[in-house]
């Protein structure tokens, strides 16, 4: 597969350093080639849609930042680690008590910016490519709205409206000078994520489609999946079941802890996960220090020790609840692979879903990141239903997530019972699949969330600021180098 260079373009004016070659492994410094010529093949084509892909592997994008803000910050997890290792933020993180220097904010900001101007610069050059196959050229242009409306949600659940960036920018011309700096509405960055969907949607072929190596791509299943999503935090009740209806050729696996091994990737339930292939140098194939990061620490331990599992997401789980087995590694325990986790490691419980057996203690791991399943769009149905006074027909929704996790049916039986029934659902069937923060905010459960999370560093839980953390600072770097241009969310 020809080398490509790929240009990473971030708002605040930084750039990333690091450079590595083919599938998932693109140079992140350079630019495209001007010439079409250079990518004018079905391999050139494909191979800058999977230098969007490549992105999600980055360390900024998808690890230490990425546990930071959407699992550290919540009920479900603590900093771990030792009390006088930080993990640079995640004290600060862990408290609540963050601002816009807080690191881990631009890390986050500056990678989404940058896979979508990736997202930009495919979609510009693959219309000027007149010997890539025209049915390969219309997926590849579905692959990457797709991964740009993903990137984009992201940035929105976390930020608020943000500007949208939806070409590449002309140097000097104000109009896109005023495109990079000037925030949208949330509506009008709603609406610019629905229409990418959409086109996609248009685009991309059915999972079953897909085979060999190509299995790890966006399909039409992915689309509708991530439109329902995007629905659920507008309250589009209708629309929400109206697009989960239309994920079809999926099913639950009978065992839950399956699909976090490696030989459970990319089975029937998975609908989008991130590829991580593994690798014991650099450059490697994997999520940069995903696995290693979230390891048992200490004696008889083999990493850093942070995210840890909470004491209350533990005892959330019912008796029986083959789930938490699953989710948590126990202080003492023997993992299924057989690897013995000693008693005299730093922390009582580490997250069990980003172990490998592998590349346990490695940089780069072949941990996926699984971010829709369509046990969450029959949870997605479930509230959407619910919401709009079908009560009963959401019950046996929930009753299939709990039958698989080894549990009985729901008690819930009116409205109010049965919200608390699928949020609580949500909380234990996704743990430490980076949705508990954004789902704590949309359904205004995170303040009574925060205080509630008691832990010996927390004894009296933790305060979520309302009117505030709702949102996450927009980051220092940006707000000054915009000249002001770029507005700061209330609180910061």
């Amino acid at each position: 597969m020809k080398k490509l260079y790929i240009s990473l373009f971030v708002l605040s004016g930084l750039f990333v350093s690091g450079c590595s070659e083919d599938f998932l492994e693109v140079d992140q410094t350079k630019n495209i080639p001007a010439d079409p010529a250079l990518v004018n093949s079905d391999a050139g084509a494909t191979s800058m849609v999977d230098a969007i892909y490549n992105i999600f592997l980055s360390w900024d994008m998808s690890s230490f930042a990425w546990n930071g803000v959407t699992s550290i910050m919540t009920d479900d997890a603590d900093k771990g680690s030792d009390p006088g290792d930080t993990g640079t933020d995640k004290d600060v993180l862990d408290a609540l008590t963050f601002n816009s220097s807080t690191p881990s904010f631009s890390s986050i900001w500056n990678y989404n910016y940058a896979g979508i101007n990736r997202a930009n610069q495919a979609l510009a050059m693959l219309p000027k490519l007149d010997q890539v196959s025209p049915s390969l050229k219309t997926r590849l242009e579905g692959e990457a709205k797709f991964l740009r409306a993903f990137m984009y949600f992201t940035l929105l659940k976390g930020y608020g409206g943000v500007p949208i960036v939806d070409h590449l920018p002309i140097p000097g011309n104000q109009n896109d000078i005023n495109m990079q700096l000037i925030r949208k509405t949330p509506a009008e960055v709603y609406a610019f994520i629905e229409q990418d969907l959409n086109d996609a949607v248009q685009a991309l072929p059915l999972k079953s489609s897909y085979s060999g190596s190509d299995v790890v791509r966006a399909s039409q299943g992915s689309a509708y999946a991530l439109l329902a999503k995007v629905n659920l935090y507008q309250k589009k009740w209708q629309n929400v079941i109206d697009n989960c209806d239309k994920v079809t050729g999926y099913s639950l696996v009978s065992d839950y802890s399956l699909q976090y091994k490696k030989e459970g990737e990319f089975g029937p339930e998975s609908i989008f996960e991130i590829n991580g292939i593994g690798g014991t140098s650099s450059p490697g194939y994997g999520i940069g220090n995903y696995t290693v990061s979230q390891a048992p620490r200490g004696a008889g331990g083999w990493g850093w020790g942070f995210n840890t599992p909470s004491q209350g997401l533990a005892d959330a789980y019912e008796a029986g609840d083959v789930r938490r087995a699953a989710t948590i590694i126990f202080r003492g325990s023997t993992l299924y692979d057989g690897t013995v986790v000693a008693a005299t490691v730093s922390n009582p419980m580490y997250n069990y879903k980003a172990y490998s057996s592998a590349f346990y203690n490695q940089e780069f791991t072949d941990t996926n990141l699984r971010y829709l399943r369509y046990a969450e769009v029959l949870l997605m149905k479930a509230e959407a239903l619910n919401e709009l006074g079908q009560t009963a027909a959401a019950i046996p929704l929930i009753n299939q997530i709990r039958h698989r996790a080894n549990l009985g049916d729901t008690p819930a039986v009116s409205q109010t019972d049965v919200r608390k029934a699928i949020y609580k659902e949500r909380r234990l069937e996704m743990a430490f699949e980076h949705d508990r923060w954004f789902d704590l905010v949309r359904t205004g459960q995170a303040e009574a969330a925060m205080k509630a999370d008691v832990s010996p560093t927390f004894p009296n839980g933790k305060t979520f600021i309302v009117g505030k953390h709702e949102l996450y600072p927009i980051p220092a770097t940006v707000v000054q180098q915009s000249g002001g241009i770029t507005a700061q969310n209330p609180g910061y």
